[in-house]
């Protein structure tokens, strides 16, 4: 049986890559702080979930716990490694900056210490669409710069991506990290807006329409998303030569890609899918433009395409329609 170590396993994402790696017979070592970011009795319903499977093992450590997270390592020798343990969130990080500093990138230093001394054939990390900033060419691009974040977590983010390629350098460990578009689904985040809109909706309550409305957004359905994980995971990079010059010839195992729908819905769009699937009408209070926030995301996902054969089948409607269903269950069973 193969073994795969996944962080933030209580996560959003990690709950349910989780449960597909279960499904294809992985064993897999789960990872979380369980902190309280968002509601933990949803986190803890996940893991519920995850631990009913017996190739299942859950290890309660914070990233930042240096010594437990390398004891860890040393005990169950994973080659195979998916970090999705981060502080997630664009508004929260222009109110506790310090907390993305600690996850994100004292964290991720660890995780990759971790795997340099420890054998790691393949560590898969996320990254975010967020760090395309302030670019405007569409769609976005993994060739395109990306030096100007506007908010501190897409500066962790790609923090992350350039601390990922200098230990593909140096110690040629194989690291692929993956920019995810606005991802979606069943068991999501509190704190997202689908979520919010649905449950505003339902209680009647307004929703928040930002940039009075203006927005884009490349929602891309969780199933896609772990699909497209799971097309990399035996698909290490290799190393290949950064740079050209002769007398400083550089190499690394490093890859990025972008993992979105490549097809953004305009938020007037996405609220009217929503307000069709509850059947109700949604109270909007039209805002403008946040801090930190980007009016359009729109991934270029042909280098996945070409190299996977990956491609998103989810269209908005269905996805929402799935998540929906899903939220009707969840209200039931927490009372709301």
């Amino acid at each position: 049986m193969r073994q795969i170590l996944v962080t933030g396993a209580a996560g959003f994402i990690g709950f349910h890559l989780s449960k597909r790696l279960l499904s294809l017979g992985f064993h897999v070592i789960g990872v979380d702080n369980l902190n309280n970011y968002y509601d933990v009795h949803l986190k803890k319903e996940r893991l519920k979930i995850l631990e009913e499977q017996p190739n299942f093992t859950f290890y309660l450590i914070d990233l930042t716990e240096r010594e437990k997270l390398n004891e860890l390592f040393t005990k169950n020798h994973t080659e195979l490694v998916v970090n999705l343990a981060a502080q997630a969130g664009v508004r929260y990080s222009l109110r506790d900056p310090h907390s993305y500093v600690q996850s994100n990138l004292v964290g991720f230093m660890n995780v990759l210490e971790a795997c340099r001394h420890n054998g790691t054939k393949h560590l898969i990390y996320a990254s975010s669409s967020s760090v395309y900033g302030a670019n405007q060419r569409l769609p976005y691009s993994t060739q395109d710069s990306v030096d100007h974040p506007i908010n501190i977590y897409a500066a962790t983010k790609k923090a992350n991506e350039l601390m990922a390629h200098s230990y593909s350098h140096l110690y040629q460990l194989p690291t692929t990290g993956l920019r995810f578009f606005t991802v979606y689904g069943p068991w999501g985040r509190p704190d997202m807006a689908y979520y919010t809109f649905t449950k505003n909706i339902f209680e009647g309550k307004p929703i928040k329409m930002f940039n009075y409305g203006n927005m884009e957004r490349d929602f891309t359905y969780i199933d896609d998303i772990v699909e497209g994980i799971i097309q990399l995971l035996d698909r290490p990079p290799e190393a290949r030569q950064i740079s050209k010059e002769a007398h400083n010839s550089i190499t690394a195992p490093y890859k990025i890609y972008n993992i979105g729908n490549h097809k953004p819905v305009k938020l007037h769009d996405f609220i009217q899918i929503l307000e069709n699937l509850i059947g109700k009408k949604a109270i909007i209070e039209s805002c403008p433009m946040q801090p930190g926030d980007m009016r359009v995301t729109y991934a270029d996902i042909s280098d996945l395409q070409t190299d996977t054969g990956f491609l998103p089948s989810t269209t908005i409607e269905e996805g929402l329609y799935r998540f929906v269903e899903w939220y009707k269950q969840w209200m039931i069973k927490s009372n709301f």
